[in-house]
């Protein structure tokens, strides 16, 4: 057992979702969102720096030594599976560690609309699942993994940085590659999905031009991708894909991602009132042939009242789904006010007007 391994324990204890170890700072855990202190004393850099690369993979050691940053997966058999990250800063080394569940639970455990098991049972085309860091992204990609894996017969090859929920085959094959340890990019793992016989990639993070490119071309040419942003809703996420690209070739993307994008679950995490945990508020788009010629047309600004008036097809507005919560009595009036859309459905719900 590995010294960190304690702290580890700890963290699964506390229910923690993050855990920060940095040089000059006691342990600090982030549990529902906030940040807490562990009752220890200040962590010493070089004692830090011994017990993280206890756990390092030695090539991981090396880029950390020549350039100031990592990512790796670490797994405790049978408990949990955590995203590493280290990186110098003014004191000394610092890592932060993502707990990862085990256990990947279910599009019903989490909630989600059916819509999203739909897009499981896609043939082709591209879904993706936009937000902020720790918004729950790759929660709900594993949800709508796990629902294809049980209910197709297909290969699934999944490519991130690091491996983070990890995917037993059942009815589908899958095959699981980590970037910098099974392969040297997300580009050149895609480059090489494609002669690997995949009917579902994911792309655990579309980073650049040339990822986000051959993600197109892997949707466009009868694959189905799932994919990642950090976008805050389904029409910024759409102009974050055409805009990566050169102006010259945006007319084209357009027309590509008209034809090859299918649907768009962007997410917003919500601290809950009505016992420890948090909640996601989805805004849902479904792109049919009104939403697609929005897209190629550059209309994207008109994609908002499309999720509006289309919830019978499966599409469903950020507001919506934050009422929902709220109206039930899970999340608190502030949160919902301050992340919601339009503010004067949710006026009503605070005790005090709002400042603006």
């Amino acid at each position: 057992m590995a010294q960190i391994d304690a702290y580890f324990q700890a963290m699964m204890e506390y229910k923690a979702s993050d855990l920060h170890l940095a040089t000059g700072s006691p342990p600090i855990v982030r549990i529902n969102g906030e940040i807490e202190r562990m009752d220890a004393p200040p962590l010493v850099n070089d004692e830090l720096k011994a017990m993280l690369y206890e756990i390092t993979p030695e090539q991981k050691i090396k880029q950390f030594e020549e350039t100031g940053d990592v990512d790796f997966g670490y797994e405790i058999p049978g408990a949990a599976r955590f995203r590493a990250n280290f990186f110098n800063q003014k004191y000394g080394v610092t890592a932060v560690f993502r707990l990862i569940p085990s256990k990947v639970l279910t599009a019903e455990q989490l909630g989600l609309p059916p819509v999203c098991k739909k897009f499981s049972q896609l043939k082709k085309g591209m879904v993706l699942v936009t937000g902020p860091t720790g918004s729950g992204k790759s929660t709900t990609l594993a949800a709508i993994i796990d629902h294809a894996n049980i209910t197709r017969q297909d290969h699934v090859i999944t490519v991130e940085d690091p491996i983070e929920f990890v995917h037993k085959s059942q009815q589908c094959l899958i095959n699981h590659r980590e970037v910098g340890l099974h392969t040297r990019s997300f580009s050149a793992a895609l480059r090489g999905a494609l002669r690997e016989d995949p009917d579902i990639i994911l792309v655990g993070e579309m980073r650049d031009l040339e990822t986000i490119e051959l993600a197109l071309t892997a949707a466009a040419t009868g694959h189905l991708v799932f994919g990642t942003l950090h976008t805050s809703s389904a029409s910024k996420t759409i102009d974050r894909v055409i805009d990566v690209f050169p102006a010259n070739q945006q007319n084209q993307v357009r027309a590509t991602l008209s034809e090859a994008l299918k649907g768009v679950i962007a997410q917003n995490l919500f601290r809950r009132i009505d016992k420890p945990g948090r909640v996601a508020a989805l805004e849902i788009l479904v792109v049919d042939e009104a939403i697609a010629n929005l897209i190629r047309e550059g209309k994207t600004h008109q994609i908002p009242g499309m999720i509006q008036i289309g919830k019978n097809k499966g599409n469903q507005p950020l507001d919506d789904s934050i009422l929902k919560w709220l109206s039930e009595g899970v999340i608190d009036p502030i949160e919902a006010y301050t992340k919601c859309i339009d503010k004067k459905k949710f006026r009503g719900f605070l005790k005090e007007a709002p400042e603006d």
